[in-house]
């Protein structure tokens, strides 16, 4: 198929973009850069640098699908600037639906959160939990959630969102090239981790130690970069004319900061010291997902299991 990759500079999309390739498809990357990497472009996709509200001009070379990274992602900054979130993930979607509708494009996977769940009642979270999120991030990817239930009904378009929890790892493609995380504000906790083992920074913040769990941190559910890759290639096939299906993307495990720590230090060797402080605001004490419907209606299930496979990969990934 020929498909156009949104975002496909960013650390999932050119993943994504890398096994797309990997499984003989015809792909395209629109990226603006803002956040992304020219270099982390697969060299066998095109790369066409522009914003998603530029789209039109080249989905009318005729596409068979879209696989729509392209977002503004950082929660915090949501919080500052809710319009540049408003703007960028819902209309900068809103005009990429527009112009596929235009160009006859029927098939699209769109990359979604688990932040559209915010405050869990229980975990593992399924589908069907009430969606309450807690920021303008979570909040405009959900309505963009909202906004491809309506054109499916509307326009017969076929959907399917990932919502996605922790990704962290390297993905290897087919000829050896890593695609790793490198942002350029980074707030993940695995990579900041072995940011401080790699001498880059001199401690990790681990923010509360009274949760209610086993060792008072927040609990998270880690999934390698690759896996959730793949789960992609598998909702670009089952996209439906007339239908949008969610789908979380989860390992179904949780990890405290505590374990992910100490994990990162026996991996590497370091010491990592960490600097303890109060709660952050709106950190539930444990955020897990149930992966039990993509696991039985597409047949995906995590390969690369346990933290330390993801930390590993990560770790030579930044050492290389």
């Amino acid at each position: 198929m020929k498909l156009l990759v949104t975002g496909g500079a960013g650390y999932v999309g050119s993943a994504v973009a890398a096994q797309l390739v990997d499984s003989g498809h015809d792909v395209t990357v629109l990226d603006d850069l803002s956040t992304g990497h020219a270099d982390a472009v697969p060299p066998e996709a095109a790369f066409v640098k522009g914003s998603i509200t530029e789209a039109a001009g080249v989905l009318e070379q005729g596409f068979d699908g879209v696989l729509h990274f392209a977002a503004k992602s950082l929660v915090g900054e949501s919080v500052e600037k809710p319009g540049l979130y408003w703007a960028s993930n819902l209309g900068g979607t809103l005009a990429l639906l527009d112009a596929m509708r235009s160009a006859g494009v029927g098939r699209i996977v769109f990359s979604s959160t688990a932040a559209t769940y915010g405050e869990p009642e229980s975990t593992p979270i399924v589908e069907t939990d009430p969606t309450r999120p807690t920021n303008p991030y979570g909040a405009s990817k959900l309505a963009v959630d909202t906004a491809l239930t309506a054109y499916a009904g509307l326009h017969g378009l076929g959907a399917v969102s990932l919502r996605y929890f922790n990704v962290a790892g390297a993905h290897t493609g087919a000829d050896g090239r890593v695609y790793r995380e490198r942002h350029t504000v980074e707030t993940h906790l695995i990579p900041n981790v072995l940011a401080v083992a790699l001498g880059l920074r001199e401690s990790v913040n681990v923010f509360g130690t009274d949760y209610p769990t086993p060792d008072g941190t927040c609990v998270r559910d880690y999934i390698h970069i690759s896996d959730l890759a793949r789960a992609h290639l598998l909702a670009l096939d089952a996209c439906r004319p007339g239908a949008h299906t969610i789908y979380n993307l989860g390992s179904g495990s949780g990890f405290s900061v505590q374990e992910v720590i100490t994990t990162c230090r026996e991996v590497t060797g370091h010491p990592v010291p960490a600097v303890v402080g109060g709660r952050r605001a709106g950190d539930p004490a444990v955020l897990v997902a149930s992966s039990d419907r993509i696991q039985r209606e597409l047949g995906w299930k995590p390969e690369h299991s346990g933290l330390r496979s993801i930390v590993a990969d990560a770790w030579a990934a930044m050492n290389r």
